[in-house]
């Protein structure tokens, strides 16, 4: 399992960088939109190869058959 990080950087003149890693897909929007909303207005933003991943998603059948 891979960690999950948000790592920010503040500059002097008041912008905020924010770097999101470890978050598979679109999924890290949602991760962040809270954050976004309070520091105020998102002038841009720069998707990591990791935005553009497919999540790893499993689907377990069970099956069971008896014979009489």
């Amino acid at each position: 399992m891979t960690m999950e990080t948000l790592e920010f950087v503040i500059y002097p003149d008041g912008r905020v960088q924010e770097t999101v890693t470890g978050i598979v897909g679109s999924s890290c929007a949602k991760v962040t939109a809270e954050i976004e909303a309070v520091l105020g207005r998102v002038v841009a933003h720069q998707p990591t190869a990791e935005f553009f991943e497919q999540e790893n998603t499993q689907a377990v059948i069970d099956t069971n058959f008896t014979t009489w």
